[in-house]
């Protein structure tokens, strides 16, 4: 766990981790005094679900300003697309050829639980899915990546997305 600055350099590879609130996990962020250290960071970096919700500029929960390291929006699903939200469950991925996919096939399914998704975007997005309409599933920016499903949840494909990005270099 790290709450000082200094904790960064025990780890070659930092994860931020996704369950709660995006607003408030910022808040926390910000009183840790720890957000400059992360938009600092030169190791690998992987935001999972509300974790690589906190990577982009801002978020519609909370109407939050985020660390903006990918400027991205973070933002609602609309009812009007006549979707179940949250969106829980198993969605197919469509995956850009990318380290932190090697190994896993186009269209392999993952894990999701999220009613706020990253709008779409060619520059960052490292894969996609659809749930209504097309959003990033996982982006990428120099040394910190994010994907909005749940690799731990996602059995042999979240794993090895997880072993790739162990194996990912400074």
């Amino acid at each position: 766990m790290i709450n000082k600055e200094e904790d960064f350099d025990q780890y070659s590879h930092i994860i931020i981790p996704g369950v709660g609130h995006a607003g408030a996990a910022m808040d926390k962020l910000k009183e840790s005094g720890l957000v400059e250290a992360i938009r600092n960071l030169k190791k690998p970096v992987l935001g999972i679900c509300v974790g690589m919700q906190l990577l982009t500029a801002h978020s519609e929960e909370g109407d939050a300003e985020l660390t903006n390291i990918i400027p991205v929006e973070t933002k609602l699903f609309d009812k009007e697309l006549g979707i179940k939200i949250p969106h829980m469950g198993w969605n197919n991925i469509e995956i850009k050829n990318n380290l932190l996919f090697e190994g896993v096939e186009n269209q392999t399914q993952f894990y999701f639980v999220h009613s706020y998704f990253i709008e779409y975007n060619s520059i960052f997005g490292i894969a996609t899915a659809d749930y209504g309409l097309p959003y990033s599933a996982a982006i990428q920016k120099d040394n910190f990546y994010g994907v909005q499903f749940h690799p731990e949840k996602s059995g042999a494909a979240g794993e090895r997305l997880l072993m790739n990005f162990s194996n990912l270099k400074q």
